[in-house]
């Protein structure tokens, strides 16, 4: 998609007298579905929904399908998916298994972000990372916060352990959604400097 293609979009919906919240939602995505691989490979992806209720079947889960569906196929594949409990060390255990057995690019988790006593997935999250990426959970909240006042009330955070970004989002599917669509254009060139694989595939 190219510039000219953007300028169309914007002039549309000006006219349209979108609001500026939406307008940069629809641009944000483009910008995603118009990234190329990193270095020509496939960015491999693991979902870890976080819920007790989701764990004991006691819930359907349906973020991850949300998750899922924005994801571009051309670029994304998703290669782990687990649900499992709001217990600190289950996650923290969950995510060094990914980084560090599966060896996968991107964790995007949902769930476990928010006020309730329960809600400790940041806390797993700070466990494993080395490195914290703060830029990409600011801007998730300060896009989210032109669609809900609650979305200041999000504790997600953003890491980096070895060659593995780690992203949590909310657990609703509309929410998750919402954030992860604010993040997705950065993520390719995110990724291919962390693994070092501009221009050819490292694996």
């Amino acid at each position: 998609m190219d510039y000219f293609c953007f300028t169309f979009i914007v002039l549309i919906l000006s006219v349209l007298n979108r609001k500026k919240s939406e307008i940069c939602m629809i641009l944000m995505f483009s910008f995603s579905i118009a990234n190329v691989k990193i270095g020509g490979c496939m960015i491999k992806v693991g979902i870890l929904t976080i819920s007790d209720k989701g764990s004991k079947g006691e819930r359907t889960d349906g973020t991850c399908p949300a998750i899922k569906e924005i994801l571009n196929k051309n670029i994304y594949s998703v290669e782990y998916y687990k649900i499992i409990p709001d217990e600190i060390e289950i996650i923290r255990k969950e995510l060094i298994y990914i980084c560090d057995e599966l060896n996968l690019d991107l964790i995007l988790t949902n769930g476990g972000t928010g006020f309730s006593k329960r809600d400790v997935t940041p806390e797993a999250t700070m466990k494993v990372i080395e490195k914290q990426v703060p830029g990409i959970t600011e801007a998730m909240r300060q896009m989210s916060l032109s669609i809900t006042p609650m979305a200041m009330l999000s504790r997600a955070v953003a890491g980096i352990r070895k060659n593995t970004l780690i992203i949590n989002l909310p657990g609703s599917p509309k929410g998750a959604v919402e954030n992860l669509k604010f993040a997705l254009p950065a993520l390719p060139h995110g990724i291919e400097i962390l693994k070092g694989t501009a221009g050819e595939c490292a694996r």
